[in-house]
């Protein structure tokens, strides 16, 4: 599972903070945006899966390093990966680039867990639209 999914998007002043540079916790949502289109580009529908089989996959946890700093107007591409798929979890690698220039690393692991906010194993159908796109992109 090494395929990369694409999102290019950009910063705008909005995101910054007064210093005229993207503030910290603005990337979460950048990078949560790639990972929201790789699963909608699998055909996973977030929504109806929570309505029809009561399934959601809150991060559980997310690690983060900036190794540079960004700005608005900055033309970026978050890089999203599956790197696990578990039993009740995965783990995807999600990277921010300007050009070339690798400017954010993160890892984020999901559970997946059922109404109750227990685990509950990976359905077979949403194991196989993973792996497809992984391999695909």
């Amino acid at each position: 599972m090494s395929e990369t999914h694409r999102f290019p998007t950009q910063f705008y002043w909005e995101d910054t903070d007064t210093a005229g540079i993207v503030y910290y916790a603005n990337y979460l949502g950048f990078l949560e945006r790639g990972r929201s289109d790789l699963v909608r580009e699998a055909s996973i529908d977030q929504a109806t899966l929570l309505d029809n089989e009561g399934v959601m996959f809150p991060v559980r946890r997310c690690e983060i390093n900036y190794l540079q700093q960004l700005h608005p107007d900055n033309q970026i591409e978050v890089r999203t990966r599956v790197q696990k798929i578990g039993g009740a979890n995965m783990e995807m690698g999600l990277d921010i680039y300007r050009g070339d220039e690798h400017t954010v690393r993160s890892k984020v692991q999901l559970a997946c867990v059922g109404r109750s906010g227990r685990p509950q194993r990976l359905a077979a159908h949403i194991r196989a639209a993973l792996n497809e796109i992984t391999i695909a992109s």
